[in-house]
């Protein structure tokens, strides 16, 4: 019998949003609300590291707001981006503990699925080399389908980041069966050595059978705990979410 506990869940909060409410009314680095009094809200409530996504249109996350938190924060950056070479060299300029390679598509609201790892792989697998070895950890944001976790793989990634969207959306036995192509697709990554995280519309309710995948060792949670911070704070709404993927993963 294996008694072995998986090990405690990291969690990042992503900010953007705050930055979507800031650029409603004032596209400045220095205006309200500040990003820099958001991460650290989100760190005093229980975040191990902030998440923000420099857009190539810069839709909320500006280029000041990514310099200013590298400088100030003191957690692991995690630097969601485009596969483009100006991203790529912004990346190298300002060397976050990690990049998440992601889809983009100018038109989206939001990030509609995870990147198609086997598109493009010659440019991908250079950005992905040129990045780890300048020491930033790099994932890959993918939909936990196995040809996408072989592709990561083969990409020299040492991480994914499980797009959980098809999940969070379903109902009854359709998130069944969603939960068990995450929990296969993390045991292929495992297997192959990947370090296994997830992340998009994960809320209070749907989140506790993804953080007890013993698997993976990241979640990576913005618009859901942004917007619940409307009526209890940003670090409220952060506390409740480490309390509860912290209980999951003890199985409680």
């Amino acid at each position: 019998m294996n008694d072995k506990k998986p090990p405690k869940l990291r969690l990042g909060v992503n900010i953007d949003h705050v930055a979507t409410i800031r650029n409603a009314r004032n596209r400045s680095s220095t205006a309200h609300p500040d990003l820099l009094r958001a991460a650290r809200a989100a760190i005093k409530g229980g975040a191990d590291g902030i998440t923000f996504h420099l857009r190539e249109d810069r839709r909320h996350i500006l280029d000041e707001d990514a310099k200013h938190l590298q400088k100030e924060l003191k957690v692991p950056i995690n630097l969601e981006m485009a596969v483009t070479e100006e991203m790529r060299d912004i990346a190298l300029r300002l060397m976050p503990h990690a990049v998440c390679l992601v889809p983009e598509k100018r038109q989206e609201v939001t990030t509609e699925g995870g990147l198609d790892a086997t598109h493009g792989h010659i440019k991908l697998t250079k950005i992905v080399r040129l990045l780890v070895s300048a020491r930033i950890r790099v994932s890959l944001f993918i939909d936990p389908d196995p040809e996408q976790v072989q592709a990561a793989f083969d990409a020299g990634a040492p991480a994914v980041e499980f797009h959980t969207g098809s999940y969070c959306n379903a109902h009854g036995a359709a998130r069944i069966t969603e939960l068990e192509r995450l929990q296969r697709a993390a045991q292929q990554a495992n297997e192959l050595g990947i370090e296994v995280h997830a992340g998009h519309g994960l809320d209070f309710e749907n989140v506790g059978p993804v953080a007890a995948i013993p698997e993976i060792v990241e979640l990576n949670i913005g618009h859901f705990l942004v917007g619940e911070a409307v009526f209890v704070g940003l670090e409220e709404s952060v506390r409740e979410m480490r309390h509860i993927i912290d209980r999951a993963r003890r199985g409680i």
